[in-house]
């Protein structure tokens, strides 16, 4: 089991340079663990894509189609009191947006507080520098 930040998720729904490589991770994956806000922020990267002119609006549809069918089959951290405590700790440590701290916050709940045990796949840097302060076990790929 991995905790896949959604910046790892979008590349399974539109076409990037890492697309391939997530592909073969996610067939490695039967348990694919996420954040509760991932859809959302999935959601927002691609409206985003859409609004820049990287996507049309049948891309945009297609990519959603797979992000409801990829949500029916993973794990999701629920917003908790412990998520919440944790992402305003992250948010004193580390230079992330709000955002970005839920998620790394979710991923230490899901650890057990123990973030060695939990590999992550993140492609932003500042989340993947910050997830690998706090101990995890960060891949892009």
């Amino acid at each position: 089991m991995r905790f896949w930040d959604a910046s790892a998720v979008v590349p399974l729904l539109v076409e990037e340079p890492s697309s391939g490589g997530l592909r073969k991770r996610l067939a490695e994956d039967r348990e694919v663990l996420v954040w509760w806000g991932t859809p959302v922020e999935c959601a927002s990267a691609l409206a985003r894509r859409e609004r820049e002119g990287a996507l049309t609006r049948a891309e945009v549809i297609r990519a959603e189609q797979r992000l409801r069918h990829l949500a029916g089959s993973w794990l999701e951290v629920l917003p908790t009191d412990s998520v919440r405590s944790t992402a305003h700790r992250l948010l004193r440590v580390h230079p992330l947006r709000a955002a970005d701290a839920l998620q790394l916050a979710a991923a230490v709940v899901a650890a057990e507080h123990e973030p060695a045990s939990l590999e992550m796949l993140v492609l932003d840097d500042r989340l993947a520098e910050a997830a690998e302060r706090e101990g995890f076990v960060v891949s892009g790929q």
